[in-house]
Order: structure tokens, then C-alpha cells, then sequence
């Protein structure tokens, strides 16, 4: 066989049976063989063998229903709790919806396939095959407009700070009613672990904390500069001043979270005019197509030519087009089977500190300024 075929011919399909006990790692190792499983195999793979070590930084992003659908309890706090996420950025409504398991409400399966005029009659809400009473979201509204009354609230922050307040509020939610470990924003808060949101105003967070100017004459604001100066600092200080610091990034969906994360190189590239490679590791989980030229369904390749990737680790870049709810519960589970947990780096005890270095190496790249 020559040069070629050895480079194009992988491990032979295996033929080996299932049987009763399989774990989830050996299904992933032995079973996901072509296709999206095989994607799924090598996200796995690629966070075991290269990613959650001590010297890379991991950035998460959350988009689409995942805390309503309980994937905040069961698959992202595990990820926080072990080490395995040192950011996330998400979207407002994920963040909302993490609220209603530390008040205990519950959300219920249902179908797809129901009256929604009849729902809005009985007073209850889908989201797709999930339904929850109208009065959840009253009692995680009326929750945060009774947080936000705190004075923590009443100045201009960064949404790292906002959540992280918020987190701690619902720590102690949690603790009341004996829902410990059900919310991203606790577990966050517990690890040091910043927590941003690239639209704020767009989700029922954002609505309570503008109804709180007209109602109580209170102005809670957003300090979007510091949220794209923390997270570039962030990526900036692993590559840059770490020791074979290396940058990973996890992204579930896609939309604004997305590029939140990856922008972070340009601004310092081409913004700032600080030489840094791109992130090292690339994995997304979506159902985007990539021929639309939407930034969701935005292939690995496309992020090298805007400088967002190390165009020299593309070949550790990996997309699985598939759903969420599938992948993730697997990628936990094989890596909490797979992996020793990682202490965690508290980057959101570091954040001026963090940002503060980055304007003295602007300065050292820009004496004239």
C-alpha cells in the first residue's frame, strides 16, 4: 500500500457486538465509528488527550434552549464543578431559564405536536416538546426584580459581575430550597468562574433590569467594553504570558455566543495591533449549515482566513453537525469517566488584573500612544 492510502485508510470498522454494561466511554471509543457519532468521538478524544490539561483555558459557549431542557444540571455544572470550563458565554435566555431549578419549579416533557392556542388559554408555554406554567416565568420575574433592589446592582458592570452577583443570589436560593447543584449561574459563582452575555437586552434578565428604571427609577447598566476587553485579556494572557499556554473553545450552537468567543483574537490582532496566534482547539456542536453564510453553521477553516483559529492546529478542529441534547450528555459523561478533574484557574478573581496587563503590553507594542 502506498504513501496515499496509508494517509487516507484509518482503523478498520470494527465488527465487535454491544453488550449489557457498555459504558458510555467504550461506546464513544469503540461503537461511534462514521459520521456525526465519529465527530462526537473525536470531540471526546481531543478534550481527553489534549484539552483539559492544566496549561489550556477552556471557553464555553451556550446557545438555544439547553437549561430549559435540563442540560444545566445535568451536563454543564458537572463540566464546572470538575475544573472543565474556565469561561462561558451564553445567551441572556439560558441564563434566565437556569433560575426557575434553584426556585425548584419544574419544567415538564411533553410534544411537540399540541394546541398552542389552547396552551395559551390553560396558561402554560412551550418550547417545542417542553411545557411550563405562565407562572414560572412570574415567579423568576418577580425574583429578579426583588434581587436587583440589591445596591450591588446599582452601578455600571460588566456582565461577568452582573452574573456573578446574580449567582450568588441564587446560591443561596439554591440552598433555601434544597436545590443545591441544578444552576450554571451557583456553580459559576462558587468557581471563580466568569460568566458573559454578548446581548443582554435580549432576554427576560436584560427586561427586568430595564423595568426596574421606569418602575423603581433605578438604573442598572452594561459595561459592553469591559466584557470584550475581560474575555480578550483572558485568551491574551494564556497564550502570551503562560508557559505553553494553549486556548480551547467548546461551541454549543452558535449565533452571537459564538463569535464572542472567537473574537477575542481579532481585537487584539487586528484592533489592537498585539501579534497572538489563534485559538488551538476548535469544537462546536450545531445544526447550522455552513453554505448560508451564517456565522453559526461557520466552518473552522473560514475562522483561520479572519485570524480567529491557529491555522497550525486545524487539524484539531472538529464540528459535529447533530443535536445538542445528544452530544453533550455524552461528552460529559465520557470525560468525567475519562478525566482527572483540574483546579480551577478563578479567572474571574483575576479580571482586572487580567485586563490591567493588557494595557501595559498595548503600551509596550505602541510607545508613541
Amino acid at each position: 500500500m502506498g504513501e496515499c492510502g496509508r494517509k487516507i485508510k484509518g482503523d478498520p470498522i470494527p465488527t465487535e457486538r454491544i453488550g449489557k454494561g457498555t459504558s458510555v466511554a467504550d461506546l464513544v471509543d469503540k461503537y461511534f465509528n462514521a459520521y456525526n457519532s465519529a465527530r462526537i468521538s473525536e470531540i471526546c478524544r481531543l478534550m481527553e488527550r489534549k484539552v483539559l490539561k492544566e496549561n489550556v483555558t477552556v471557553g464555553v459557549s451556550l446557545t438555544g434552549a439547553l437549561t430549559p431542557a435540563g442540560l444545566g444540571a445535568s451536563s454543564i455544572v458537572p463540566l464546572i464543578e470538575n475544573g472543565f470550563i474556565d469561561y462561558i458565554v451564553s445567551t441572556g435566555a439560558n441564563l434566565y431559564h437556569d433560575i426557575h431549578f434553584a426556585q425548584g419549579t419544574k419544567l415538564y416533557k411533553s410534544s411537540p405536536f399540541l394546541d398552542d392556542v389552547e396552551l395559551k388559554k390553560k396558561s402554560l408555554i412551550r418550547i417545542y416538546d417542553i411545557i411550563a406554567d405562565f407562572d414560572a416565568l412570574v415567579e423568576s420575574d418577580k425574583y429578579l426584580y426583588k434581587i436587583f433592589r440589591d445596591k450591588a446592582f446599582h452601578k455600571l458592570l460588566s456582565t461577568s459581575e452582573l452574573h456573578y452577583i446574580i449567582g450568588k443570589h441564587v446560591a443561596e436560593e439554591e440552598e433555601r430550597n434544597n436545590t443545591k447543584g441544578t444552576t450554571i449561574l451557583a456553580a459559576a459563582y462558587k468557581a471563580g468562574i466568569p460568566v458573559y452575555c454578548p446581548s443582554p437586552g435580549d432576554s427576560t434578565i436584560g427586561l427586568n433590569m430595564a423595568a426596574m428604571e421606569i418602575a423603581a427609577d433605578l438604573q442598572l447598566g452594561i459595561d459592553v467594553s469591559a466584557d470584550v476587553n475581560e474575555t480578550s485579556a483572558i485568551v491574551y494572557d494564556t497564550h502570551k504570558m503562560q508557559k505553553d499556554g494553549e486556548n480551547a473553545v467548546l461551541i454549543l450552537g452558535g449565533g452571537s455566543p459564538k463569535n464572542f468567543l472567537l473574537q477575542t483574537v481579532p481585537q487584539i490582532n487586528e484592533i489592537l495591533e498585539i501579534p497572538i496566534k489563534g485559538h488551538d482547539y476548535f469544537m462546536q456542536i450545531t445544526d447550522a449549515r455552513p453554505d448560508t453564510g451564517g456565522l453559526s453553521g461557520a466552518t473552522p477553516s473560514e475562522a483561520v482566513s479572519w485570524g480567529k483559529l491557529n491555522p497550525d492546529h486545524l487539524p484539531d478542529s472538529i464540528v459535529a453537525y447533530t443535536d445538542i441534547t445528544i452530544a453533550l450528555p455524552i461528552i460529559t459523561a465520557y470525560v468525567l469517566e475519562k478525566c482527572a478533574p483540574r483546579k480551577h484557574k478563578r479567572l474571574f478573581d483575576r479580571r482586572k488584573e487580567l485586563v490591567a496587563q493588557l494595557k501595559e503590553e498595548y503600551k509596550k507594542h505602541h510607545p508613541e500612544v
